[in-house]
């Protein structure tokens, strides 16, 4: 995760989560359960990533930004990061 997410979720900082293989959206529930809050902080209403949210499966950019099915294999790695924008 980009540090930024740090400062929300400070109890995720150094840490590394594992989850069973499967889709993204599962990966994100087992970030939840550690971390309560953090879904509604990269989800929008409707559970598709926020705008300015990327996730990546090893080097791989998500492709469904909406119900986030891309897998991730077993010993795969998740990177989360938020764009921060502004001028």
């Amino acid at each position: 995760m980009t540090s930024h997410l740090y400062r929300f979720f400070p109890d995720l900082e150094k840490k590394t989560i594992t989850a069973p293989a499967g889709s993204v959206a599962d990966i994100l529930r087992a970030v939840e359960q550690l971390s309560p809050g953090f879904t509604d902080y990269v989800l929008d209403e409707h559970g598709a990533l926020r705008r300015h949210v990327l996730i990546s499966v090893n080097k791989s950019i998500v492709v469904d930004r909406k119900t986030l099915s891309d897998r991730v294999p077993e010993g795969g790695t998740v990177y989360i990061f938020q764009s921060l924008t502004g001028g």
